[in-house]
């Protein structure tokens, strides 16, 4: 993974934030349950931050990489569903 291209970049993102959307099914029953708010809002904060990064990563590289609607439409659904990102990574952005 090559961080100093837009694409190496996007990968990167998608890992993290996949993992900031999968940390959720951590900290949401420590908000619950246990009623401690805080790891929830610090990973929200991050996973909000990375969504967003991730998601203008993806115009950003389709442009770039002149991708079409379908492949870039997927790309960005992605970020919305568990697992979606590294499914991204391994089927869209691993074999640019």
């Amino acid at each position: 993974m090559d961080f100093k291209t837009k694409l190496g970049q996007l990968r990167f993102l998608a890992i993290t934030e996949g993992i900031s959307y999968l940390l959720f099914a951590l900290t949401m029953p420590i908000k619950y349950m246990l009623h401690n708010p805080l790891p929830n809002k610090i990973v929200g904060m991050a996973h909000g931050f990375l969504f967003i990064a991730y998601c203008l990563w993806v115009i950003i590289v389709a442009i770039e990489k002149k991708w079409s609607f379908g492949t870039t439409f997927l790309a960005g659904i992605a970020s919305l569903i568990p697992f979606g990102t590294f499914i991204a990574d391994s089927k869209i952005f691993k074999k640019q």
